[in-house]
């Protein structure tokens, strides 16, 4: 088998009764980050820590697995714990009906309007009750993610707690009949963390910003040899010959799948070229099935491509074809964040990506990696990355020290450690 591989490759050689925890390493996740990020900035967490001693934190969300919040706990929430601030990881469980609600209101909260009926309403409310007398919510800080759970602070709030709404969703072009319907809840919080300025909409409350963050030691960003890429990407089935353009994300309309299929139509039409679509869905998004059907229908018929539904806990074979790949794009419609872009910068990777969201913060254009506005855009910049090896390594590079220096776990703990302490202190 020959995978193709991008030739400037060369140039750079548990918790509580929460979700299960990955295996820590022996020494501990953070002792890890220190040849990275430096001695000085571990003993900065520490001295943060030392300010909460004594208190006990609670995450909660809506999925153990699948999407970047399920991702970036499964790390913080041990990175805290080995700070010594007790942290545990509560999950709002819900049917298929409760999460057909909060699918209509993610998608209006993005600016995608579909009424919001007074039956949802009472679905809405009545999982959240129900849920609010079955999660252990009893430490001194509430950190509630998303839309999802936010109305739990009306049921469960106790004397003395703190409670902080994390939104990490891209609420600049959001529903207002939807907002209007959220914001009576999100006015009960202490405070607000959103993960860009332009995210934050008018409050009665304090915000705060923090960005998410990757893990550069986890089975989806760690180092792998050319051998194991080849092996793993053998495995998938992925034997084409031809420069990989590859996308993987949710198969959610906002990431486009669709239009990442016409830009490759004309990329096609200039340059051989291989486009790989994978990805899969998370348990608290009723809507990846159907949107997985409308990529396969709309792919029939187009040569080289590939689109591959991914189980979860595929962070190795995300890894390996990411690396596998010449050019990695992230073409959403709207994004809170994308930390599929941050994970193939890591890599080294020719990223082109839309000017949405928090994309544009990790993604600086023509020196990160190059940004677009359009299917017509995306497939000129992707053929400029075909072209241009020089281009690919170059951006590769300063890509790879933009994460290391700004969207890795360490930074985000900190962020939090100071919203934390300003709240308990």
């Amino acid at each position: 088998m020959t995978v193709a591989r991008d030739p400037s490759t060369a140039y750079v050689a548990a918790l509580g009764g929460a979700p299960v925890a990955p295996a820590v390493p022996q020494g501990g996740w953070l002792e890890r980050y220190e040849h990275l990020v430096g001695a000085r900035t571990l003993r900065a967490l520490e001295a943060l820590a030392r300010k909460l001693k004594g208190h006990r934190i609670v995450m909660v969300n809506t999925t153990k697995t699948g999407g970047g919040v399920a991702e970036i706990l499964h790390r913080v929430v041990v990175i805290l714990n080995e700070l010594g601030i007790q942290t545990s990881w509560e999950v709002m469980e819900g049917d298929e009906q409760f999460f057909g609600v909060t699918k209509k209101m993610h998608n209006a909260l993005h600016g995608h309007t579909q009424p919001l009926t007074e039956e949802d309403r009472e679905v809405y409310h009545e999982r959240t009750r129900i849920e609010a007398n079955r999660l252990a919510l009893d430490g001194d800080l509430i950190l509630i993610h998303d839309p999802q759970p936010a109305f739990l602070i009306e049921h469960r709030r106790e004397p003395g707690q703190h409670w902080v709404w994390r939104c990490h969703i891209d609420l600049s072009r959001r529903d207002e009949s939807y907002w209007d319907f959220l914001k009576p809840a999100v006015a009960r919080y202490d405070t607000a963390i959103f993960s860009h300025i332009e995210f934050v909409p008018p409050l009665t409350v304090p915000a705060a910003l923090v960005p998410p963050s990757i893990d550069p030691f986890a089975e989806k960003n760690r180092d792998m040899s050319e051998e194991e890429v080849e092996t793993i990407c053998e495995r998938l089935g992925l034997d084409a010959t031809s420069p990989w353009i590859t996308q993987i994300s949710r198969f959610d309309r906002i990431k486009d799948p669709v239009g990442v299929l016409e830009a490759f139509k004309l990329v096609r039409t200039r340059r051989p070229s291989h486009l790989i679509l994978a990805g899969g869905s998370a348990s608290d998004d009723p809507e990846g099935a159907e949107v997985l059907a409308e990529v396969r229908e709309n792919a029939k018929g187009v040569k080289d491509v590939t689109i591959l539904e991914l189980p979860p806990q595929s962070d190795i074979e995300i890894n390996a074809i990411q690396r596998a790949s010449t050019v990695v794009l992230q073409k959403s419609l709207r994004e809170g964040f994308a930390l599929t872009v941050s994970e193939a910068l890591w890599k080294r990777r020719a990223v082109v990506a839309s000017a949405v969201g928090g994309i544009p913060l990790q993604v600086l254009h023509e020196r990160t990696g190059l940004l677009v506005r359009s299917i017509e855009g995306t497939a000129f910049q992707t053929i400029r990355f075909l072209d241009n090896p020089e281009l690919r390594r170059d951006l590769g590079v300063e890509g790879h020290v933009h994460v290391r220096d700004n969207f890795l776990h360490t930074r985000e703990v900190r962020d939090y450690l100071a919203v934390f302490a300003r709240l308990l202190g």
